[in-house]
């Protein structure tokens, strides 16, 4: 499903126009990006968790060629899924 067909049915369940429905996908956007910068994780009942992880640095080693690598710190979104949400998709 590409996003203009995710906004389509969003809109039907919403009753609203897909306009409408995809501006307020973009302000939840923006609110969940603003949450993320500061360090707070986003929780979505019967959804999920969203929140922003810290990778350490780490080595690394090419296979092909056995060079080691310095791979540096970075930040990663991660999700969880809520139980209600993993009873449902078995």
């Amino acid at each position: 499903m590409n996003n203009k067909q995710f906004l389509t049915e969003l809109s039907g369940k919403c009753q609203l126009t897909p306009e409408k429905t995809a501006s307020q996908v973009q302000a939840l956007i923006e609110v969940m990006e603003n949450l993320w910068s500061n360090g707070d994780s986003v929780s979505l009942s019967g959804f999920g968790v969203l929140e922003v992880k810290k990778k350490n640095e780490r080595v690394s080693v090419n296979p092909t060629t056995g060079v080691r690598m310095l791979i540096p710190p970075k930040l990663v979104l991660t999700y969880k899924p809520s139980s209600l949400l993993k009873d449902k998709l078995k």
